[in-house]
Parts: C-alpha cells; structure tokens; sequence
C-alpha cells in the first residue's frame, strides 16, 4: 500500500506575491508499483494537475487555498494532509 504522502512547497510557507511562482512537491514514503500522484484544491472535484510537481507561475490571487496531493500505485491510495496557499 501506498503511505506517508507529504505535500511541501517552495517556498516553503506556501506564501508568494502575485506574479511570483510557487512550486508543490508531493512524495511518498512507501509504495511499491509504478506510482501516479494528482493535485487537488480545496471544493474543486476535478485533478488540478498530474504529476509530482505541481507549478503555480506566475501565481494568481484565484490560486489561494487549501491544496493537497493524492498518490495511488493502482491498488492503494493515499493524501497528503492539507497546505494552505497564500497569495498576496
């Protein structure tokens, strides 16, 4: 089973001025199998992005918010806990 996702950023307070850019990894602790990762935001049902990096550039005032990463390998998945994003 997949486990121990963590969400951090770059910077890593999640904070940026507008028209700076934020960067959010995702990685795992365990998980066996080839691994998938999506991005999601805070009341938004659809995957923002795919991948383990996700890039806000240049950042938005629209992107702030509580974001969070997902990483399955197929037969088991699991979230990161939640970063909130600021954009000032």
């Amino acid at each position: 089973p997949v486990s121990g996702v963590t969400l951090t950023a770059q910077p890593p307070t999640g904070q940026v001025a507008e028209g700076d850019w934020l960067v959010l990894l995702c990685s795992v602790a365990t998980g066996t199998g080839p691994l998938s990762f999506s991005w999601h935001r805070q009341g938004s049902p659809a995957p923002l992005a795919t991948g383990p990096r996700y890039e806000l550039r240049p950042a938005q005032q629209r992107d702030s918010g509580h974001y969070h990463c997902t990483a399955t390998n197929g037969d088991s998945a699991a979230n990161s806990s939640s970063l909130g994003v600021t954009i000032l």
